[in-house]
């Protein structure tokens, strides 16, 4: 498997980088067409303004070589705009204010066209492109008695001869559309040539429709290619070009097609050599289980599923490959193997767990024999003698207790701590109280303490009991143990009254430390102790 791994990822890392290149490729190919595109219709536009105004200054230099001011330039110039499809309206002024002006729409006048002059003349000039120097320019569009028209207003150059200082020409914006040639492969959508106030001048595409525009216009500063949502809600491919700052620029969309090809095409190169690899990894692994895996699996099914019931072994078949048919034939012969001497260890198991049961169970004896003997031993004492007979019986117990408890099942196992205190607090009542004394438990735990630390709990619950009914007559002792938080009991000793503590003994920190036992509480007034056991 690792082989394969080895194999496959790298071939896939690389499918996968040449068919990402191969899509970068494209989409910057694709990418570059459009902005060419732009390029060439703002190119078109620039050469189309200029030889306007080429044919306005040349008309222009004739007409004032013969004289501005009479009727002989204004039917010059009708006769030229009648041959010239599109043109509607010029004006020509000279050095001494002169002006020959002209229309072919009637509601179009002399005065109109002045003030058109002198409103153009005062915004920024078209900066001048590569040719000739025709002077300063000015274009614009401007609607004349519901008539839009486009507007070409020049200024010669100083060094120009002739006394023609400023011409202004309106052409109808269908003579500039005509310009814009969508092309015959479909991927210019609409194309228009926008301008101040993000108007449109002229527009080929949807005709009369400009929802296809960008909601939110963008002008470039030489070159900008974008996606953004059209007037109408659609997302689109935009691409500008500049024409003549500051806002005089081309825009337009484009069809997605050519971008979803290039993304399918990605799809269909970075899936193929992935299909075809899992396809050889499928064949692969086919043959590996058929041949290698299934017999493997037969012998990792025997190994998992032997037990003392159930002594499987590994098949062994004709059809295995000779490798692993030595595995299997090993494998049987080591499960043999095992199985004797399992059963050996069973054996010697069985007896040691017999002769434990019996040590213990002898050991309970002769405890429960030391604590009788010591039972018939105070009837012939008295006072103190007889008093440190009952703690010695005392502790006995707690041992034999102990013992009892453990092997109630005939293995060693943990000694719940409620059903062991219980016992000790009864023989503390037995054995040590007199009769105006008295010793009670509240055990609401049903934690376990192993025989090693159950033991020494016996023990310091004896000895503080102890110590409290030697000295003060008529006590009552409660003995309290509760369930406290993160796996932990809490027992303490308390009495129903204020009295003088004495010093515990050495031993004291000693049963501290086997119970793995923590004193939150030292004794004062009517607590005799408190203590944190952990049992989790």
């Amino acid at each position: 498997m690792a082989l394969l791994v080895a194999i496959v990822v790298p071939i896939a890392c690389a499918s996968a980088f040449a068919a990402y290149a191969t899509y970068r490729a494209a989409t910057a190919a694709i990418a570059a067409a459009q902005v060419r595109a732009v390029d060439d219709f703002a190119v078109r536009t620039r050469v189309w303004y200029r030889g306007a105004a080429r044919a306005l200054l040349t008309f222009g230099a004739m007409a004032s070589e013969r004289g501005l001011d009479g009727a002989d330039c204004t039917d010059a110039g009708l006769q030229a705009m009648e041959r010239s499809d599109g043109f509607r309206a010029f004006l020509l002024r000279d050095a001494e204010g002169r002006i020959c002006a002209g229309s072919l729409d009637a509601g179009v006048t002399a005065e109109m066209l002045a003030a058109v002059a002198g409103q153009l003349s005062t915004r920024l000039a078209v900066p001048t492109w590569n040719g000739a120097d025709l002077g300063t320019m000015h274009y614009d569009q401007v609607t004349l008695g519901a008539q839009r028209y486009l507007t070409v207003l020049v200024s010669p150059p100083p060094s120009a001869r002739g006394s023609l200082r400023q011409a202004l020409l309106l052409t109808a914006p269908q003579l500039l559309e005509n310009v814009f040639d969508l092309g015959d492969d479909g991927q210019v959508l609409n194309v228009a040539l926008v301008g101040r106030d993000a108007a449109v001048i002229a527009s080929r595409g949807n005709e009369g429709n400009v929802t296809w525009l960008p909601r939110a216009p963008r002008i470039p500063q030489v070159h900008a290619r974008w996606t953004a949502p059209s007037r109408a809600g659609d997302e689109s491919v935009y691409a500008a070009r500049t024409v003549a700052g500051p806002d005089f620029y081309i825009v337009a969309s484009f069809d997605d097609r050519p971008a979803r090809a290039a993304r399918l095409q990605f799809v269909v190169l970075f899936l193929a050599p992935l299909l075809t690899l899992a396809l050889l990894c499928l064949v692969w692994l086919r043959a590996i289980d058929k041949h290698c895996l299934r017999w493997l699996r037969g012998i990792e099914t025997a190994a998992r599923t032997r037990t003392a019931a159930n002594r499987a072994r590994a098949s062994v078949a004709e059809g295995m490959p000779s490798d692993i048919r030595s595995v299997a034939e090993a494998f049987n012969a080591m499960v043999e193997e095992q199985e004797v001497r399992q059963r050996r260890l069973q054996t010697a198991l069985d007896d040691n767990r017999f002769l434990v049961r019996e040590l213990h169970h002898r050991v309970k004896n002769s405890l429960q024999v030391v604590q009788s003997y010591i039972g018939l031993s105070k009837r012939d004492h008295r006072d103190e003698a007889r008093l440190a007979l009952a703690d010695a019986e005392c502790r006995v117990h707690v041992l034999s207790a102990a013992y009892r408890f453990t092997l109630a099942d005939g293995e060693m196992q943990p000694v719940r701590v409620d059903l062991f205190l219980d016992d000790v607090v009864t023989m503390i009542s037995n054995l040590i109280r007199s009769r105006d004394q008295r010793v009670t438990s509240r055990i609401e735990t049903a934690a376990t303490l192993s025989v090693d630390r159950i033991i020494p709990l016996g023990f310091l619950v004896a000895d503080v009991a102890s110590r409290a009914l030697r000295g003060t007559p008529g006590v009552r002792i409660v003995l309290e143990v509760v369930d406290v938080a993160d796996g932990a009991i809490e027992v303490s000793l308390e009495v129903d009254r204020e009295i003088r503590h004495s010093e515990p003994p050495r031993l004291f920190v000693g049963l501290l430390a086997q119970i793995e036992a923590v004193q939150t509480q030292q004794p004062h007034g009517r607590v005799l102790g408190r203590w944190r056991i952990d049992h989790a």
